[in-house]
C-alpha cells in the first residue's frame, strides 16, 4: 500500500534577524543563512521525530540546516541521503538602493515577490524552472512512497510549492503542525486511485 508523504521545515538557524540592512547587504546576509546550521538550542517536536521514527526513507537538502534537522529528528540514527534538487527556493536580493534599509524577514518578503514577478540575476535559478524542479521532487517522493512513508527535510517555500504540486497530482493534505515556521510538518496521502495503484506496485 503506498505510503505517505510528510515535509518538513527546518529548524531555527544559527543567525539573528535582528539587524537592519539594505537589499545589498540582504544578500550577503542570505549568503550566510544557506552556510549556517541550527542554532545549538534547538530540537525538534516529539511528533516529527515519531514521523521520522515511522519513515521508510528519509531525505533532505544539502543546505547544512536541512542535514541538521534530520539527523536531530532521526537521533543520528539512519543514514539521511542529502541532495541538492531539494534546496529552498531562490531568494535574490532586489535591485533596490542603499537608503532603503529593512530587517530580514522583510527583505525575504520583498525579495520573494520579484522573484514570482520573474527577477532572476545571471546565475539564479528563475521561477519557472524551479517549479519544473517541484515537478521532479513531487514525482520522487511520488515513487518513493510506493515503499512507505517518506519524510523530507527541507524549506519553507519549497515545500509550500511541493504542496501545491502535490494537491494538483491527487494527493490529500491530511495533517499538520506548525503552520509554516521552524519545525513545521505536513502530512500527505495518497487519493483512492492512487492508493490502489500503490497496493498493485506493492503486489508486483
Amino acid at each position: 500500500m503506498t505510503g505517505r508523504i510528510i515535509t518538513a521545515r527546518h529548524g531555527r538557524p544559527d543567525l539573528s534577524r535582528d539587524v537592519t540592512i539594505t537589499a545589498r547587504e540582504y544578500g550577503e546576509w542570505w549568503a550566510r543563512y544557506d552556510e549556517s546550521g541550527l542554532h545549538p538550542d534547538e530540537r525538534p517536536p516529539e511528533s516529527l521525530i515519531a514521523l521520522a521514527r515511522g519513515a521508510k526513507t528519509v531525505l533532505s537538502s544539502t543546505l547544512p540546516r536541512a542535514i541538521e534537522t534530520a539527523a536531530k529528528a532521526t537521533g543520528g540514527a539512519r543514514e539521511v541521503p542529502a541532495d541538492p534538487i531539494y534546496v529552498e527556493a531562490p531568494l535574490p536580493a532586489p535591485p533596490l538602493p542603499d537608503f532603503l534599509k529593512l530587517k530580514p524577514g522583510l527583505w525575504g518578503v520583498v525579495s520573494r515577490a520579484f522573484w514570482i514577478l520573474g527577477y532572476a540575476p545571471a546565475g539564479v535559478e528563475h521561477n519557472r524552472e524551479t517549479w519544473a524542479r517541484v515537478d521532479e521532487i513531487a514525482a520522487r517522493l511520488d515513487a518513493l512512497s510506493q515503499k512507505g512513508d517518506v519524510l523530507l527535510c527541507a524549506h519553507g517555500y519549497l515545500n509550500w510549492m511541493i504542496d501545491r504540486r502535490l494537491l494538483r497530482e491527487g494527493w490529500k493534505r491530511t495533517e499538520r503542525e506548525g503552520g509554516n515556521h521552524y519545525w513545521s510538518w505536513r502530512i500527505y496521502e495518497p487519493a483512492g486511485d492512487k492508493r490502489a495503484v500503490g497496493a498493485e506496485v506493492a503486489a508486483e
